[in-house]
């Protein structure tokens, strides 16, 4: 599963204050290309891993021996961008076991692992004056859950509830945690799922405009950003 979401850890120059440097963890699907694209296009040192170069992040031990290499290499962690994802589609009681743990260990469980060891070096960050931080994308099926999408909803919601809670104690350290829940959006992530056959969808968000909300809301301070917060593309 984790062929179709590599995972790229990231600096970032801040396209505001040039003198800041930004770093950014990612685990990426097709949404996440595109922002470290764009991070990339507006100055930023993108260093990418995936499970193909034997970063497979659903091992706490590789999320350890890829944040130690991370700031081993560039000196420090300024940020984190958790942008991964599965999706698997069908009635709930036709859902699987191994279907429903690999949604929880890609979706939910790595992230949350993620964002806990991340937690000392963003914290030192903080401590040397920087504004750490850390992106989710638990989409819009964290706040409106869809049928037919009952385990990939629950997956979501999950990691929504995990960063609700863990973003007022990390506050206290000085580490801003923010979550994205855009709808829909035009990716491949549906074309590829680990079990079921995705439904006829509407036309779904550009990905280039949520990728550059996203960066938007990054450099702004912003602390959450609802479905509410992304609009479709108003060009005909």
């Amino acid at each position: 599963m984790w062929d179709h979401c590599p995972s790229v850890k990231t600096e970032v120059r801040d396209t505001h204050q040039a003198s800041r440097l930004k770093s950014l963890r990612f685990r990426r699907h097709a949404l996440g290309s595109r922002i470290a694209a764009q991070l990339e296009s507006n100055g930023a040192i993108v260093a990418r891993s995936s499970k193909s170069a034997g970063h497979d992040l659903r091992a706490p031990s590789v999320i350890r021996d890829v944040l130690e290499g991370t700031t081993a290499q560039h000196g420090r962690l300024d940020g984190l961008v958790v942008a991964s994802g599965v999706v698997a589609f069908g009635a709930a009681s036709d859902l699987e076991p191994a279907t429903v743990d690999e949604l929880f260990a890609v979706n939910t469980t790595s992230p949350i692992h993620l964002i806990t060891q991340s937690q000392p070096y963003l914290a030192a960050s903080a401590r040397e004056g920087r504004e750490p931080f850390v992106v989710t994308l638990s989409g819009v099926v964290a706040e409106s859950p869809v049928a037919g999408l009952a385990a990939y909803s629950a997956s979501k919601a999950g990691l929504a509830a995990f960063v609700v809670a863990a973003a007022r104690e990390y506050r206290r350290a000085g580490i801003r945690i923010l979550d994205a829940r855009p709808g829909h959006t035009g990716t491949t992530l549906s074309d590829h799922p680990i079990a079921g056959s995705a439904p006829r969808f509407g036309a779904g968000l550009d990905p280039d405009l949520v990728a550059a909300r996203i960066i938007t809301a990054i450099v702004d301070g912003e602390k959450d950003l609802p479905s509410t917060a992304f609009q479709a593309d108003p060009s005909p």
